[in-house]
């Protein structure tokens, strides 16, 4: 059974910086698409960023590129995002997705498979 565990969200003031963390179980990065998703309140679901689990290339939304990394532990099955420079526009709660297929062009547009539950980040101005 696929699971994704996130933590690391919280309240942090605007220019400041965060790191969320996913622990993934039950399946192998490789041949799989891991990544963020966010949902602001009132707001449409964006892909952030999402990270090949065979290659390890990285995509980002247009609205975080520059700020925010992906990366991957395919030893200990984790999966990061590193947010700095953060901005009000971020908050809000952030999703680790996985997809059984390496595509994460598409997965980032029209969604993932399998999802955690969510953590908040907050960023207060």
């Amino acid at each position: 059974e696929v699971q994704l565990v996130e933590s690391g969200g919280g309240l942090v003031q605007a220019g400041g910086s965060l790191r969320l963390s996913c622990a993934a179980s039950g399946f192998t990065f490789d041949g799989y698409a891991i990544g963020w998703f966010r949902q602001a309140p009132g707001k449409r679901r964006e892909g952030v960023s999402c990270i090949s689990g065979s290659s390890g290339t990285e995509f980002y939304a247009d609205s975080v590129k520059g700020r925010f990394t992906i990366s991957s532990d395919n030893v200990k099955n984790m999966v990061y995002l590193q947010m700095n420079s953060l901005k009000s526009g971020d908050t809000a709660d952030y999703y680790c997705t996985a997809h059984p297929a390496d595509t994460c062009r598409e997965a980032l547009v029209w969604g993932m498979d399998y999802w955690g539950k969510g953590t908040l980040v907050t960023v207060s101005s």
